[in-house]
């Protein structure tokens, strides 16, 4: 597990482009799973475009400070094709 937000976005950074599944904080003990693409990386946040069949929005946004808190769980799904589940 990195430990500096400079080293998670190193590290997201190589995998863009790739279906990732997230599990995140809801609050309340509630646990949010969503499966997409990871998109973009900006300097604070980074972007994963949803599959369209699964959720009502298209993309969602997290810091990299929500993973390094484990407020966010990525798991990186290999040998996939990205575009498999993309409704356009």
């Amino acid at each position: 597990m990195p430990k500096t937000l400079a080293d998670i976005k190193k590290s997201l950074d190589s995998h863009l482009g790739k279906r990732l599944h997230l599990k995140a904080n809801g609050g309340r003990k509630k646990t949010i799973e969503r499966a997409g693409v990871l998109r973009e990386t900006y300097r604070a946040v980074f972007v994963v475009e949803l599959d369209q069949d699964e959720n009502a929005f298209e993309r969602v946004s997290y810091s990299y400070a929500d993973i390094l808190t484990e407020a966010v769980e990525i798991t990186i799904i290999e040998g996939v094709d990205p575009t498999a589940f993309i409704v356009k």
